[in-house]
């Protein structure tokens, strides 16, 4: 039988911030964006404390500051949650090598080769990343991937929970569908709009029923979900696509100059991010969003993949020529797509 871990950092930026300015503990701290509530931004991570007003990730923070005038807004420091996050990660391939990094703050494990009970091995697991951080972590123990970050979402912070395969009626049928992972509020509103508000009441429809609401693929994924069944390997090593970046201007603007500077800027970026990761890209792409939310994109495939700053500058360049900036923009953005190793 397979055992799988979910290690979740619980709220792991404001955690982190907690963690070197104690002063903010117990306190409701919300990190995004620049840190000023007042100019364009999300939240990206907020304290339990702040979650009691309402606030949640990719909330603006303007709302946040609504729901809680009285928090302590932080800039978003990446260098050092990735710094924290490299640690953990460290400490989790001591216990295995079979590891899905799923993001900075979250990995799944499988330790179906280990002769240890597995809430043995989350118990030390959580006792090391709390020794060596002074960050608590919840985990969720199951026999696949589905389950088990179902299961450590269930008792945060600091939560230990297993799910066993006879358990799924029990313990995950009354949750709301859109506990389940990879449903959106898309697909929670049209299941609401079925009558369907729990896992369990998506158990109930027939394999047809879903195939013909939401195709073939996401139909079928429904149905096995829904009944806890998830057979999806751990994907220990992978390989991008693509590599992108975006800004969103704090005010929006009309001036050609300012948005051309922001491509010029972000191509910097991500050419840097090709170069450091030994890729070259063969396609463009150049994204205007404007102040209606209107968005468009222009393409540009190249005749072989590069990492030429200058070569894929041009190449966005001549995307943003195509594109007509009639109205004021609000985020430009650039792709850069079709990589292969250098």
């Amino acid at each position: 039988m397979r055992r799988i871990l979910h290690i979740d950092m619980d709220a792991f930026f404001t955690s982190v911030e907690q963690k070197r300015h104690p002063e903010l503990i117990g306190k409701p701290v919300v990190v995004g964006g620049s840190g000023d509530p007042f100019k364009r931004g999300v939240v990206s991570t907020a304290s339990y404390e702040a979650r009691k007003f309402g606030i949640h990730s990719a909330i603006p923070l303007r709302t946040a500051y609504k729901l809680c005038p009285h928090a302590i807004f932080l800039p978003v420091d990446y260098e050092e949650y990735s710094r924290v996050s490299e640690k953990i990660k460290g400490i989790l391939r001591e216990f295995t090598q079979i590891i899905e990094d799923v993001g900075i703050d979250e990995a799944f494990l499988d330790v179906s080769l280990i002769d240890r009970p597995p809430e043995e091995i989350a118990e030390e697991i959580k006792k090391r990343i709390t020794g060596e951080t002074g960050l608590t972590s919840s985990i969720g123990i199951a026999p696949n991937k589905l389950l088990a970050k179902l299961a450590s979402d269930m008792q945060k912070p600091d939560g230990l929970t297993i799910i066993k395969e006879d358990e799924i009626e029990s313990r995950i049928w009354h949750l709301p569908v859109r506990k389940l992972w990879g449903v959106g509020p898309k697909t929670e509103a049209h299941l609401k709009g079925m009558g369907i508000k729990t896992i369990g009441e998506l158990a109930s429809l027939p394999l047809d029923r879903l195939t013909e609401e939401f195709g073939e693929s996401y139909g079928n994924y429904l149905y096995n979900a829904s009944r806890g069944i998830d057979e999806s390997p751990l994907v220990t090593h992978w390989e991008p696509k693509s590599m992108s970046r975006e800004t969103t201007f704090q005010k929006d603007t009309d001036d050609w100059q300012v948005t051309a500077k922001s491509i010029a800027e972000l191509t910097k970026d991500i050419v840097g991010s090709m170069r450091h990761s030994d890729y070259k890209g063969r396609t463009v792409t150049v994204k205007i969003r404007f102040s209606d939310f209107e968005t468009h994109t222009r393409a540009k495939t190249l005749s072989e993949p590069t990492d030429s700053l200058e070569v894929i500058r041009k190449a966005a360049f001549e995307c943003l020529k195509r594109l007509e900036l009639k109205k004021k923009v609000r985020l430009t953005g650039i792709r850069v797509s079709g990589l292969e190793r250098s």
